[in-house]
């Protein structure tokens, strides 16, 4: 919290604004242009040079980046394959990049969290990085300030690797470890169709996020954050040493992650980086051997318990319990299948297990010869530190120490200005974060998807609040319809997610670094029709709830290699709204600039995507939004005070802390030409305006500075845009209280 006496100094330069005659928009600046702005932080804000509260919003780029440019699907898994694959052009080749990088500007969205893999940096084994991609990035980055993008860098990871169904670390660290890759597979220790062939149309929808339950990932991440706790057997010779297996993973981590910073840390667009796209802890804190967490980890298909997946590594054919879709719960047990008939053993003779489990070779369990069968030994191994026998939790213990260790790193190189983005498991609140391991400039980047949408690919007006579920809600209260429950919904979870953050996480921005949509949800209709409204109304719901909670976020995801046959190329997913399915117009464009119609080609969903938002605020800002049904946004928001702002009255008004004296009069909101074009622009609440259809902006000047008062923008283009969202379907209404009929008799019954 900012103490009162800096507010009679401000830390920042005074804007043109301030001067008396200053006329809206005579500034170069325009709303959604980051690469002068010389942003910080302030508390829970980012702020420009001119202390004004700033909202940032963009994409993620892109999905594309998870699979090398020259993957092999018949031989990917063959050591010379992987070692000679090559990331260059992910996410775009150059020659292309201005042209993307031109549509982002257009639609507003220009703050890029910027994907990169492990494995793409040094996928030839420890130590040897790829410099031709080094290259290739450093000349792509160096793009960015042109078109007004700034980024931050996020090594991406799921499921630990591509070579356990994701993406992520390299192949060398599993096969350091002594994982026999060819075996993964048929031993049940991985699910790898969706990455062997990542374009094809996943038949087995959101099978791969139930590779963090199976062998090779979880024991992977169980060992990369705490195998000095849990397999201090394991070692891996390493420069002619035997080095402890968890050491080894994370300095070959950290040290790729050096060279990062070193060759791009210094680009003008480059803001900040993130230690590791949604870290999962493996079995550590698993309460036993036996079964995983329905509530929290996706039970689906074949689905072995940790001892049976050990069981099957091991060698030996096992019978494990088998999951099919269902309502109300997402799944449900109806069966079981035999696995490994072959008795394929992943753990090879020559690794540094000689051919035994990593986790038999540790006591933890056991085959019994005479039943035939796999018996825990230590049944709670991973509850407890087995040299202490204190219990452990994952990010106190683990992930904590880790992530200051590596942030104390990166701004070691690159200086402490640059921010570091931490992020929790997807869609949980954030845990307690100790005031020691809280970085300088730290961000918070949570996630959030409408898991039951995403899960289903479906979403058709009942929306289900699955964060609640999770907690114990009763079934009923956690069912929402229409479009106005969506966004109830949508904003209660989200809002939860952030408020969490303040008493566990101290004051700092938040920036949702992943939400979306499923393009191609209800049975993707959309692809033979052309409507896309099912997902453009999924979608204004969504970014109406982030902009309840007033968090900056980058949306999932920009693909440039996207079409309706192969999707985002990655285990069957396709969130991209941008298609080459939806392009009708050749390259190159004829112009790059923001009111080139022609840079809107390949865009779906835009009506939702591409909408006013507040970038750059001469306020505090306590609520804002935009109405497609209306075409009207509206912006309140506070002069900054020594004392908590006075409510404008509404119960959804925010009280924002106290912050120090801005120095600027004038307020930057993105305003698309795509809404303005061909209409009336009418705003109220301003003192002076002036917009810019070449920039995309309105500029707004008030007079009042007293600390604490309020101001309230409106924005109207008329005629109105056709609405997004319609009155509620009372057809549908009715069909949702019949599910709810159901759904009581079938627990009456069951």
């Amino acid at each position: 919290m900012v103490p009162p006496s800096s507010l009679a100094a401000s830390p920042f330069a005074d804007h043109p604004s301030l001067s008396r005659d200053y006329e809206p928009g005579s500034t170069a600046s325009y709303a959604h242009g980051w690469s002068d702005a010389g942003l910080r932080i302030e508390g829970q804000n980012f702020v420009d040079s001119h202390g004004r509260v700033c909202n940032l919003r963009g994409v993620n780029l892109s999905g594309a980046s998870k699979i090398p440019t020259n993957h092999d699907p018949d031989h990917w898994l063959e050591e010379e394959s992987w070692k000679g694959v090559t990331f260059v052009g992910r996410p775009f080749p150059l020659e292309e990049a201005d042209e993307h990088l031109a549509r982002l500007r257009r639609w507003g969205l220009t703050f890029v969290r910027f994907n990169i893999t492990w494995e793409a940096l040094e996928h030839a084994g420890p130590g040897q990085y790829d410099q031709e991609y080094l290259t290739y990035l450093h000349a792509l980055l160096s793009l960015f300030p042109a078109y007004g993008l700034a980024c931050f860098l996020s090594l991406h990871q799921d499921v630990f690797s591509r070579f356990t169904g994701g993406s992520g670390a390299p192949a060398w660290t599993l096969t350091k470890l002594g994982f026999d890759l060819e075996r993964l597979e048929e031993a049940g220790a991985a699910y790898l169709d969706g990455v062997r062939w990542p374009g094809r149309a996943e038949v087995d929808r959101g099978t791969w996020p139930t590779g963090y339950q199976k062998l090779a990932a979880a024991t992977m991440a169980t060992i990369f954050w705490g195998g000095n706790t849990f397999a201090p057997k394991l070692k891996i010779e390493h420069d002619g040493r035997q080095v402890p297996a968890q050491q080894f993973l994370q300095d070959c981590y950290l040290g790729a992650y050096d060279v990062l910073v070193q060759r791009l840390g210094s680009l003008p667009a480059v803001l900040g980086f993130q230690l590791m796209n949604e870290p999962h802890g493996g079995y550590i804190a698993l309460p036993h051997l036996h079964a995983w967490d329905y509530t929290t980890d996706l039970h689906l298909y074949a689905f072995p318990s940790p001892l049976q997946s050990m069981s099957l590594g091991a060698g030996h054919p096992t019978r494990v319990p088998y999951y099919t879709r269902s309502f109300p719960f997402p799944t449900r047990h109806t069966g079981s299948r035999v696995l490994n008939t072959k008795g394929k053993k992943v753990w090879t003779e020559d690794g540094p297990t000689g051919g035994e489990c990593v986790w038999e070779m540790h006591g933890v369990w056991g085959w019994d010869k005479a039943k035939g069968e796999a018996v825990t030994l230590r049944e709670t191994y991973f509850v407890k530190d087995p040299r202490t026998d204190k219990p452990v939790e994952w990010y106190r213990d683990f992930y904590f120490p880790f992530a200051s260790k590596w942030a104390e790193r990166v701004q070691k190189i690159a200086g402490k200005t640059k921010f570091v983005f931490l992020e929790p498991i997807p869609n949980e609140f954030c845990p307690k974060w100790p005031e020691e391991h809280r970085p300088h400039n730290f961000v918070y980047a949570p996630h959030w998807y409408d898991l039951n949408a995403m899960f289903k690919k479906q979403f058709n007006g009942l929306s289900v609040n699955v964060q609640g579920l999770a907690r114990g809600m009763f079934l009923p209260k956690a069912l929402y319809w229409g479009d106005a429950g969506a966004k109830a919904n949508y904003t209660l979870q989200i809002g939860n997610i952030v408020q969490s953050v303040y008493p566990n996480a101290g004051e700092r921005p938040v920036v949702v670094g992943e939400c979306g949509v499923p393009l191609d949800m209800n049975e993707a209709e959309a692809f033979k029709t052309g409507d896309f409204t099912w997902q453009a109304r999924m979608m204004d719901a969504l970014i109406c709830g982030l902009d309840a909670a007033r968090t900056s976020f980058t949306l999932w995801n920009y693909n440039p290699l996207n079409d309706d046959a192969n999707g985002d190329f990655w285990n069957g997913e396709n969130f991209s709204w941008y298609s080459r399915s939806a392009r009708k117009l050749p390259s190159p464009l004829s112009s790059l600039e923001q009111v080139n119609t022609e840079l809107d080609d390949g865009g779906r969903i835009l009506r939702a995507v591409v909408r006013p938002y507040p970038a750059k605020v001469a306020g505090i800002p306590l609520k804002y939004g935009y109405d497609t049904r209306t075409s009207t946004f509206e912006l309140v928001f506070a002069n900054p005070t020594s004392q908590p702002a006075k409510s404008s009255g509404s119960s959804n008004d925010a009280v924002p802390l106290p912050h120090p004296s801005i120095r600027a009069r004038e307020t930057e909101i993105f305003l698309p030409i795509s809404l303005t074009e061909g209409r009336q622009v009418t705003v109220s609440g301003a003192d002076a305006f002036e917009y810019k259809e070449e920039v995309q902006t309105l500029y707004v000047v008030q007079e009042n500075r007293d600390p604490g008062h309020v101001h309230t923008v409106r924005v109207r283009v008329s005629p109105a845009l056709e609405p997004l969202v319609q009155e509620e379907d009372w057809t549908l209404i009715w069909a949702v209280l019949g599910v709810l009929l159901g759904v009581i008799v079938w627990f009456v019954i069951r």
